[in-house]
């Protein structure tokens, strides 16, 4: 039986492949990708040989990826798995496939590498010994304060994935779900234009009211602590 290599690539930096992850990428048989266009560019950037076959797997084709890649494992083949960047199954595709590996007792290999969220918790400045990952949360305002508020009480810090879209609406309704607490908005973490802006979470909100949405956003949000919370101003409660 063959062995599924989950790979973590570049999330801007390309510099920061591993070079495990550079001879696992040329040694698979096939290699599943998000965007194979994306995947594309680390193998010309290392002059890494393409797999003879290359496919796609993404949320919206998950069953029909995942029983190709269980196919060729059952023929003995060693198949690579990667996302667009960071680690497969972390808030992109992968756990299902993952899971059914297991459940089909093949061999899986994680080939550990560049993350955005231990990237934006290390930046943030905030604790790091206990965290949370929360991944992405709720586009409406109300589902979203639920989302945040589950976690409410808790004294580990919150890491978020969100949308440039929707970032000042994301610290507003955490502000109204956990008070006004020390938070850092990650940007483009790793590239050239890599941003990080902390302080309280009212304060950012405000700052990102009118911001031009652009790059890939982590919200880091500190955990029920005194050292980390004051009160909050006036803030509109209204919820979907």
């Amino acid at each position: 039986m063959g062995t599924l290599y989950v790979i973590a690539t570049p999330i801007g930096n390309m510099e920061d492949l591993t070079h495990r992850a550079v001879r696992v990428l040329g040694e698979v048989d096939a290699l599943a990708c998000e965007d194979t266009r994306v995947t594309r560019k680390i193998f010309d950037r290392y002059g890494i040989a393409m797999p003879r076959t290359v496919f796609s797997y993404h949320e919206h084709n998950e069953a029909h990826g995942g029983a190709r890649i269980l196919g060729f494992l059952r023929d003995g083949l060693n198949v690579g798995l990667c996302s667009d960047g960071g680690c497969p199954g972390i808030s992109d595709p992968g756990y299902r496939i993952i899971e059914a590996c297991i459940e089909a007792e093949y061999s899986i290999a994680v080939i550990p590498g560049p993350s955005a969220a231990p990237t934006a918790l290390l930046a943030s400045g905030l604790p790091s010994s206990s965290y949370t990952f929360k991944g992405f949360p709720p586009r409406k305002s109300g589902a979203r304060q639920r989302f945040l508020g589950d976690d409410g009480d808790a004294p580990h810090t919150l890491v978020i994935y969100e949308s440039p879209y929707r970032v000042a609406a994301l610290l507003r309704d955490a502000v109204v779900a956990l008070g006004d607490r020390r938070a850092a908005v990650c940007i483009e973490l790793t590239k050239k234009f890599e941003k990080v802006r902390r302080g309280w979470l009212s304060e950012l909100a405000d700052e990102f009211e009118n911001w031009k949405a652009r790059g890939e956003v982590t919200v880091v949000i500190a955990g029920n602590h005194p050292k980390f919370t004051r009160d909050a101003p006036e803030t509109n409660e209204d919820a979907d």
